[in-house]
């Protein structure tokens, strides 16, 4: 009987059936599962290398040699996977995995090492649904469709398990072969070529995100240290606190994701800060962060160490919260953001939405997301549930901002505040125009300059019966396209000035000046000196008159400015 030659050409021929979908081995089917990674899911480390070659001959020499690399760290990701049960499903994961760190780095210029793995571990729902959107989706969809499609038809042949480890390990041996001979080969040009921009390292798709993913669990769950180093021993109150001193009240505000060249108050030619700037602040203007995301800054900012010692340190240490507690004050963690990364364990601590009437809630908290001025109500209530003896000596109040948490700036300030129009209204940076950009982050300063002023009026109404101060620093910078950069977190060492420069700004009421015996104008004559986060933990030891071992005199701002 023959058959319709229309009929054969619209069906697969068996070899070439038996080709795509088996049934095949596990480490073959791997094999074929790496080359296409290699070509669908490794754009951003073309791209790069295309950006950082000059002549077409020099690029072919780099790609083949990352593409030699590349290709041997995805083997070694998915051989150990390569069991005849189980492999689909695992390369199914591996493949979403590939698809999404591709689309952040291809739309948010991201390089997928262990600190940005760490800050993306802790990123809470509310934070999460921000990156979400429909192009995202279609992007996923772009790198899984297909080999997906491939998986769910695809018929492994089962083997003896004996099989089965000496396929595997040939696989591996495959991948250390080949790895050997890219380096060997192209040494003379991927030697300079790493070490001039190590970030490309990061860019290696899938294998960058999942060894990142597996560094930051091993460090956050299985390697901290677990020994808490005290630094409360001899914590103490300075002379101010006489039996007939008033009680102090401080807020300290740890901003979200600000700029300091971003703040009018610095010198930017926008008016950011139209509401500070009526008021007599102090703003230091030459301030570097720990880090460039909050998982980095956030606890390297409150501890003793400084930044350098912070990073080597082999045990945890207690922090400016333990030892401002210890000393005697009351000490209270306001959360408007993903957490307090471990500071504020040993502390009472609440979150902002945490007992607001419905009132309250429908008012500043729409969407699922409050304000940051959801946290200064019934702010009263809240200090007056601390500890009493504590209360009447002092109090110290830690408000942690949403601030200017990206993509979706333009969620950060309420219609009043935008003062700057058009507006990007997509969590895709690179495709607002960059003005718009630019505007939409605008805006969320203006709206931290109206949070820092109610928050100022609050602890002025308060100063006939307590002396007041408030410090905001913010805990790391922001890329809004600068060298094609979005968001934060990039590698300390490459990170531009824009993810490190950060505002600060001080302000003491006349009672704790007098208090403190600070000199304004002594303050004003240093607003240029330059300063980083190591000197939170001091100059806030030395704002609030406690002592204690860990004060640096050096390391604090108002030090050189109190009066003999």
């Amino acid at each position: 009987m023959q058959t319709d030659p229309a009929e054969r050409g619209a069906r697969p021929l068996p070899g070439a059936r038996r080709w795509l979908v088996g049934p095949m081995s596990a480490q073959r089917a791997a094999l074929y599962l790496s080359l296409y990674l290699l070509a669908a899911a490794n754009w951003p480390l073309w791209l790069e290398l295309a950006r950082i070659a000059g002549a077409p001959a020099e690029l072919a020499r780099l790609a083949l040699g990352m593409a030699g690399l590349s290709m041997a760290a995805t083997l070694l990701v998915l051989a150990p996977l390569a069991w005849t049960r189980a492999a689909r499903w695992l390369w199914v994961a591996v493949l979403l995995v590939a698809a999404l760190a591709q689309y952040y780095m291809l739309v948010y210029k991201v390089a997928m090492d262990p600190g940005m793995l760490a800050n993306v571990l802790q990123t809470d729902v509310r934070e999460a649904r921000d990156l979400l959107s429909w192009r995202m989706l279609a992007a996923l969809g772009l790198v899984m469709l297909v080999p997906s499609w491939w998986l769910a038809r695809l018929r492994l042949a089962p083997a003896p398990w004996w099989r089965q480890w000496l396929g595997n390990g040939l696989l591996l041996a495959l991948a250390l072969v080949l790895a050997a001979l890219s380096v060997a080969l192209g040494s003379r040009d991927l030697a300079p070529l790493m070490r001039n921009h190590p970030a490309l390292r990061y860019l290696i798709n899938p294998a960058a995100p999942l060894f990142s993913t597996g560094v930051a669990i091993h460090e956050r769950w299985f390697s901290r240290p677990r020994t808490l180093v005290r630094m409360t021993e001899g914590a103490g109150l300075g002379a101010s606190y006489a039996p007939a001193q008033r009680p102090l009240l401080f807020v300290l505000v740890v901003g979200e994701t600000a700029r300091a060249d971003h703040f009018a108050l610095n010198g930017y030619a926008r008016d950011t800060n139209p509401e500070l700037e009526r008021r007599d602040v102090l703003s230091w203007r030459q301030v570097f962060a720990c880090g460039t995301s909050t998982y980095a800054s956030l606890p390297c900012m409150f501890s003793p160490l400084g930044r350098e010692a912070f990073i080597a340190r082999t045990q945890d240490y207690e922090n400016l919260l333990d030892v401002v507690q210890a000393a005697g004050l009351a000490v209270l963690w306001l959360d408007n953001q993903g957490g307090c990364k471990g500071v504020c364990e040993r502390v009472p601590f609440a979150d902002a939405i945490d007992g607001l009437d419905a009132q309250q809630r429908a008012r500043l908290c729409q969407g699922g997301e409050c304000s940051d001025e959801a946290m200064l109500a019934g702010l009263d209530a809240r200090i007056a549930a601390l500890p009493e003896a504590q209360r009447a000596r002092g109090v110290l109040l830690v408000l942690h901002q949403m601030g200017s948490h990206g993509p979706a700036y333009y969620k950060r300030s309420r219609p009043e505040q935008k003062r700057f129009a058009p507006e990007c209204r997509t969590e895709v940076l690179s495709d607002c125009d960059h003005q718009a950009l630019i505007n939409t982050y605008d805006n969320s300063i203006v709206a931290t300059d109206a949070f820092l002023a109610r928050t100022l009026d609050w602890l002025q109404a308060r100063a006939g019966e307590q002396d007041t101060g408030m410090l905001y620093l913010s805990d790391h910078g922001e890329s809004l396209g600068e060298y094609g950069l979005f968001l934060h977190g990039m590698p300390y060492g490459i990170a531009p000035d824009a993810q490190k420069h950060v505002p600060m700004i001080g302000w003491f009421s006349a009672p704790l000046r007098a208090r403190l015996s600070l000199s304004t104008d002594c303050l004003r004559a240093g607003l240029d000196q330059r300063l980083t986060h190591d000197h939170l933990y001091s100059s806030m030891l030395g704002a609030l008159d406690l002592h204690s071992p860990s004060y640096q005199r050096a390391l604090d701002v108002l030090a050189p400015c109190r009066k003999p």
